[in-house]
């Protein structure tokens, strides 16, 4: 090769290596561009993802928020039907224990001993709290009292049938009349029942017979004076808790209980009277009037026997 060709060929070289060079420079910054614009595309593209998928899932919770609220809302509900259908046992069972209590009581003859109008009361305003739950226990808790005082005054009606505290022929014949029901007591003070009356009742307390402390000692009475005049007492009793059988009765002695109590007493007790001769010694005795004055007649002491076959504890069904 000659010098000539060798420059040249030298040249040829020299000129091609900028050529590439400069070629090979250009081209990137070509790609950095277009790399640029891509990345940002998808920089925008990932931001419209993400704020979609924000959306979604806000979205999302909202619902399962609503979800969840719907449940609560439903186990609430559920739970309060729940202790509805729990009271509304409740309260049955406190009826049925007050209906087992009742009925050993059914034929006695108080009618008034069972309030069957407070009884019904109750249930009427156990009807209307039906869907309310603490109604339904003050209602639950009057029942359940009821029954309590029935238990009570039966355990103390059968106590006070099996003892005579006081070792009196009055305590004895009110515990045969009244099967331990009705008490008595000596009252000290003087004249508790008034200036003639040996013992006396109220109608606030019905089932006590209130006796003068003198007739324990009183040469006057006999036992059986004093048996006889617990039995007038004691149609006091049968007055005061029968009270609708008894304003029917009533009217055959002139609205008079004292004359019916009488009656009573002469109906009842086999060989009673009003009048009586207490003996002194051998020559005397003492003439004693009992009562208010006035022997019944026949139909009198067929009042009476029809009273006292109307008189008694009921079963009723509350509610019919």
């Amino acid at each position: 090769m000659s010098p000539a060709s060798a420059a040249e060929t030298h040249e040829s070289a020299t000129a091609d290596v900028p050529l590439d060079g400069t070629a090979s420079r250009s081209r990137p910054r070509r790609s950095t561009v277009v790399l640029g614009v891509v990345l940002s595309a998808v920089v925008v593209a990932s931001g419209a993802g993400f704020a979609w998928m924000s959306a979604q899932l806000s979205d999302s919770r909202s619902r399962i928020t609503d979800q969840e609220q719907r449940l609560q809302d439903q186990q609430r509900e559920l739970d309060e039907q729940r202790e509805v259908i729990e009271r509304k046992e409740q309260f049955g069972a406190a009826m049925a224990d007050l209906y087992a209590t009742v009925d050993p009581l059914v034929g006695l003859p108080y009618s008034s001993l069972v309030p069957w109008a407070q009884i019904e009361a109750i249930a009427g305003r156990a009807w209307q709290h039906r869907w309310t739950p603490s109604a339904l226990d003050r209602d639950i808790l009057d029942l359940e009292t009821l029954t309590t005082d029935l238990v009570v005054r039966a355990d103390a009606a059968r106590e006070q049938a099996a003892t005579n505290a006081s070792g009196s022929v009055w305590e004895a014949t009110l515990d045969e009349l009244g099967g331990g029901w009705v008490s008595m007591g000596f009252d000290e003070s003087g004249r508790p029942c008034g200036l003639e009356a040996m013992a006396c009742i109220s109608g606030a307390s019905p089932f006590h017979v209130e006796v003068s402390a003198g007739t324990r000692s009183d040469g006057q009475l006999t036992d059986w004076m004093r048996t006889g005049v617990a039995y007038h007492e004691f149609a006091h009793v049968l007055q005061f808790t029968n009270p609708e059988a008894t304003a029917s009765a009533l009217t055959a002695f002139a609205d008079d209980p004292e004359t019916m109590a009488d009656c009573y007493a002469l109906t009842v007790l086999d060989g009673w009277t009003l009048e009586h001769e207490v003996p002194i010694d051998a020559t005397s005795y003492w003439e004693v009037r009992l009562g208010y004055g006035y022997t019944c007649d026949d139909g009198q002491r067929q009042v009476i026997r029809d009273w006292l076959s109307a008189l008694g504890v009921q079963k009723q069904i509350v509610g019919a």
